[in-house]
């Protein structure tokens, strides 16, 4: 089935210009093995621009201090600068306030403080947490382990042979019993983009709370929390072309004001004595200690970045990217696409027959080109299509449509080594 790329919002206003993005990220001007870098593993990591790397190196340089509890001027320079990183995020995914957004240590932490600290105060055995067939480990193994403690119940929802949510079983699995729903807006492993609005509202009509896994969404579709409604939402900065480490958890004022702290400490706290701790207000009764500063600064800078762009044209971009790519791959013998969604972001998942996808990626790793080989931490999605990995090729807006050719020259070489 041809895959239709999700379209943007709005038509980019010019053309993007990829030779001059591809200027600050001084990472793809290199060579591996002797040939040059052709970085498609986006889905896992991407890439940083230099605006990012100047943004820490000058916290570190100039305003390396701890935050919110020093009178001295560095002391206030890195918590200005740490605050303004909070903001930008919230502008970025327009939420309703900066004080809803929780700096973690990645979309992975963020999805463990819900199961802590809303999990552990809102569910009891016999309730029942809603996730989706395509979700990331992270997205199923901290809920597993509240349904051990408390003895609720995981139910999955289950997806068709495209990869793509069957909706009417999801909605017949919302009963009352259900507390939360915690779903993936797009799979890193399928690149499908979900109907998460469609699905939202339909656990809100039962009065049900909703997380969204935004990993694999926030670099590559548009986000507008207010519009969406989610009451949680989780994202890496290091997928959005910012430091690693750093992750953001949004959650409404209401829940996160009623939901315990789940880490004490420094600095999320107002008093302490030994007969009673008085926690902080949001977001801080949720970040113990001293935090990741140059991280948090650097993904501010990321969003600063992004923000620069004209985010249209460059989705659009990685939307032809991966009509190019997929368009190539299905024409060749022997190649089987995993995840053929009619809405989908820039994954593309594949099998090659006769060839391991770990042979497939050591092999395009001797031609200079990085793709991810596996289960992508999404082994439930592998058994649904009875495989035990895939080849995994992702795209980011600085990717040009000469690698998408390399790639597919790549696995031309892939089919000789193997005589197919």
């Amino acid at each position: 089935m041809p895959i239709v790329c999700k379209p943007p919002s709005r038509a980019g206003s010019r053309p993007f210009d990829v030779r001059k993005v591809r200027l600050d990220f001084p990472a793809l001007h290199q060579e591996i093995h002797g040939k040059p870098l052709v970085y498609l593993d986006n889905a896992a990591t991407s890439q940083t621009p230099l605006s990012v790397m100047e943004a820490v190196r000058s916290f570190y340089a100039k305003d390396r201090a701890n935050i919110h509890r020093g009178v001295h001027l560095l002391s206030q320079r890195a918590t200005e600068r740490y605050e303004e990183a909070r903001k930008k995020v919230s502008r970025f995914l327009n939420a309703p306030d900066a004080k809803e957004i929780v700096f973690v240590r990645g979309a992975t932490e963020g999805i463990n403080l819900v199961a802590q600290s809303f999990g552990h105060s809102r569910i009891r055995a016999g309730d029942e947490i809603l996730v989706s067939a395509m979700e990331h480990h992270s997205n199923i193994v901290p809920w597993q382990f509240l349904c051990r403690r408390t003895g609720a119940i995981l139910r999955v929802a289950p997806m068709d042979d495209r990869g793509e949510m069957i909706v009417e079983e999801y909605e017949k699995l919302l009963g009352p019993r259900t507390k939360l729903v915690a779903l993936a807006q797009v799979s890193n492993a399928l690149g499908t983009v979900n109907p998460v609005r469609e699905l939202i509202d339909l656990a809100h009509g039962r009065g049900i709370p909703v997380l969204l896994d935004g990993a694999q969404a926030a670099p590559h579709v548009p986000v507008d929390l207010q519009a969406l409604d989610c009451d949680f939402y989780v994202l890496s900065g290091h997928k959005m072309f910012g430091p690693t480490g750093i992750g953001v958890l949004f959650g409404k004022r209401e829940l996160l004001e009623e939901m315990p702290p789940w880490q004490g400490g420094g600095d999320m706290i107002l008093s302490v004595s030994f007969e009673k701790t008085v926690v902080a207000a949001i977001p801080h009764k949720f970040e113990a200690g001293t935090p990741n500063i140059a991280g948090g600064i650097g993904l501010g800078a990321a969003v600063d970045y992004i923000e620069a762009l004209d985010f249209q044209a460059a989705l659009a971009h990685e939307e032809e990217l991966l009509r190019r790519a997929t368009a190539a791959l299905e024409g060749i013998d022997g190649i089987r696409v995993i995840g053929t969604a009619r809405h989908k972001a820039g994954v593309l998942s594949f099998l090659i027959r006769d060839a391991h996808p770990h042979d497939v990626g050591t092999i395009l790793d001797r031609e200079g080109i990085a793709i991810r080989a596996g289960h992508h931490c999404a082994e439930p999605v592998m058994r649904h299509f009875g495989i035990p990995a895939t080849t995994r090729a992702s795209f980011a807006f600085y990717n040009t449509h000469e690698e998408v050719d390399a790639l597919v020259a790549g696995i031309a070489k892939v089919k000789e080594i193997f005589g197919r």
